[in-house]
């Protein structure tokens, strides 16, 4: 009698062990999903960060690019003062040096030095290429005073797109501050800057 009560009792610890893990099970279950699912979504918007800045500065040397072709037609046409060609290589080398950078742009006046120094060439170069007589018949000229031209345009919206991710990014990072560290394992994560918040510093 007493073995089979003492069979009972073991059985019955057993019993209740097994559905106290069924419950706990489903709580562990959910705490994976959930972190597994914010690591991807966190990790999603840094390769979409990525992808918006690659693409921001990729056009940004295309018009730099088609800015150095534009000289070199015009040294080739020898229809320009060549010492005035010149100059504006060496600035064109030095705009590159001046380029903000995803840190670097937090500072208003890195983003704002690099921009004039950019609009006052293209304007500049633009305008010389449009007052040589050849420009009128040259379709290298002409085609390549539009790329710039239109490069030029689409600086703000390649920014708008960078801004709109990084806004996304930043208020993943308030709102899953206490899951963050879980996620990603490096001494500071930090908010990103925006062009919109250098713009308005700069008013």
């Amino acid at each position: 009698m007493r073995s089979l009560f003492s069979g009972i009792m073991i059985t019955g610890c057993v019993l209740t062990l097994l559905n106290c893990g069924d419950r706990n099970a489903p709580r562990q279950q959910t705490t994976f999903t959930r972190l597994d699912s914010l690591t991807d979504y966190y990790l999603g918007l840094q390769d979409s960060m990525l992808q918006a800045w690659n693409i921001m500065i990729h056009d940004d040397n295309q018009k730099i690019k088609a800015m150095h072709n534009l000289l070199h037609e015009l040294t080739v046409s020898a229809s320009a003062d060549p010492e005035q060609l010149e100059a504006y290589e060496q600035r064109l080398e030095q705009l590159l040096r001046l380029r903000y950078t995803q840190k670097t742009m937090a500072n208003a006046d890195v983003v704002e030095e690099y921009d004039f120094a950019s609009n006052s060439l293209v304007t500049e170069l633009i305008t010389m290429a449009e007052s040589q007589p050849q420009f009128q018949y040259n379709s290298t000229l002409q085609k390549l005073a539009d790329e710039i031209r239109m490069a030029d345009q689409r600086v703000y919206i390649y920014r708008d797109d960078y801004d709109a991710i990084v806004a996304t990014y930043n208020r993943f990072l308030e709102e899953n501050r206490e899951d963050i560290r879980e996620i990603d394992v490096q001494p500071t994560i930090e908010k990103r800057p925006l062009f919109q918040m250098v713009a308005d510093e700069k008013e």
